[in-house]
């Protein structure tokens, strides 16, 4: 090989090194390579690892300590982006207007409209229009006894051509069953006073019927008609029922007493009358233990509930019976018990929305003779309205 060829082997061989070192300096700026001061530690992988990969690569200065860290976030507004806390807009819900017992009555509606429709689908009154009427009102918890009145006076009426068109029929059931329940008197008594002595009210029923409930709610309706009032959570038995009781006496700016957890409830009850008198609050509302009425000995707790009471400076005029509409006629037994027990003044039929049994409320005011004072028709404040005869068995018998 001649001085030539090896001139140019030897210019070939350096442009190519060079050629290298230029390729190797480019990308150790780039980060492609790392720099020889700095190497690859495997760890075990953390929560804060590659769960794909299970190793965490952490880059290392020759020394051993972590290089800066120039991925901290920036300050803000420093990237030109403003944080902007959303705004919560407080919105005041208005709860819906009262409700009517026609409005709300559609289960127990529904319990005749089967009834409604066979009477009047017949060109006559026949044996089976009677039959029609009399599942109604058992279904209805109306009773038997007093189905049987209602039929066999419209029998009589029918037989004596006195009645004659289907239409009839059901007009005269309506008005006899709305004439059973317009003799009683339905207003809550408030008995007149002098100064420092308060009237009372006593609430008993047993658990679940809504007692407290009801009382909270007609603690609001006393409240806003501008009476003063306290309510007495003689109920010092069932969990988180003094609470309860706190709450809507908070809603409705009422006094409150309460005593100890498993306490005597007619020392709850003594000391809010007390309480009244010395304030000269027009109204007390005590509540009691939710009673089983098989229970003797507890009936005879709520019979010294009811004494104490009238000790010292009040004077019940109102014993109120808070009865669950859906329990049918296991209601009528409730307020049995308890009348002999509280002389109940008053029945409050809760939960009449939700029941097709409201005709437990013949039952009870002609076995009885207990008025249906108030009735619960929904769970708003509202819901809470004087029993209308007329309304209720009108509702019942609406057709179209």
């Amino acid at each position: 090989m001649g001085a030539v060829e090896i001139g140019l082997l030897v210019a070939i061989g350096l442009v190519l090194v060079f050629g290298i070192g230029v390729v190797v300096a480019n990308r150790r700026s780039s980060g492609g390579l790392p720099d020889a001061s700095s190497r690859t530690i495997e760890r075990p992988p953390s929560a804060a690892g590659d769960a794909s990969s299970g190793t965490i690569l952490e880059e290392r200065t020759a020394d051993g300590t972590a290089p800066p860290d120039t991925t901290a976030p920036a300050e803000a507004g420093a990237t030109g982006t403003d944080v902007v806390e959303p705004e919560v807009e407080v919105v005041e819900i208005d709860e819906p207007p009262p409700g009517t017992l026609r409005d709300r009555l559609a289960k127990a509606r529904s319990t005749f409209a089967g009834a409604i429709s066979g009477v009047l689908g017949r060109g006559s009154i026949t044996e089976e229009s009677f039959e029609d009427l009399e599942e109604a009102l058992l279904r209805a918890d109306v009773g038997v006894s007093i189905t049987d009145e209602l039929l066999e006076g419209l029998r009589a009426r029918v037989a004596s051509k006195e009645i004659t068109e289907p239409s009839e029929l059901l007009d005269a059931l309506q008005a006899e069953m709305v004439g059973r329940l317009r003799s009683s008197d339905r207003s809550l008594a408030l008995a007149p006073r002098a100064a420092g002595e308060p009237g009372v009210w006593m609430f008993v029923g047993v658990n679940g019927v809504g007692k407290t409930t009801t009382i909270g709610k007609l603690a609001n309706q006393q409240a806003l008609d501008g009476r003063t009032v306290l309510l007495a959570a003689g109920d010092t038995f069932r969990a988180a029922a003094a609470e309860q009781l706190q709450t809507w006496a908070e809603r409705a700016g009422a006094e409150f007493v309460r005593g100890a957890e498993g306490g005597d409830p007619s020392s709850v009850v003594f000391d809010g009358v007390e309480r009244a008198a010395s304030r000269d609050i027009d109204l007390v509302m005590a509540d009691t233990a939710g009673r089983l009425h098989t229970k003797s000995n507890l009936m005879d707790e709520l019979r010294k509930v009811r004494r104490v009471a009238e000790k010292g400076a009040g004077e019940v005029t109102e014993t109120l019976l808070v009865i669950d509409a859906t329990t049918g006629q296991n209601g009528l037994i409730q307020a049995r018990e308890f009348n002999e027990a509280t002389d109940v003044t008053g029945v409050v039929l809760t939960k009449l929305d939700g029941s097709a049994k409201g005709g437990i409320v013949f039952a009870i005011e002609t076995d009885l003779g207990i008025p249906v004072k108030l009735v619960g028709i929904g769970e708003t404040i509202g819901d809470l309205i004087p029993f209308d005869p007329d309304e209720f068995v009108g509702a019942l018998f609406e057709r179209g």
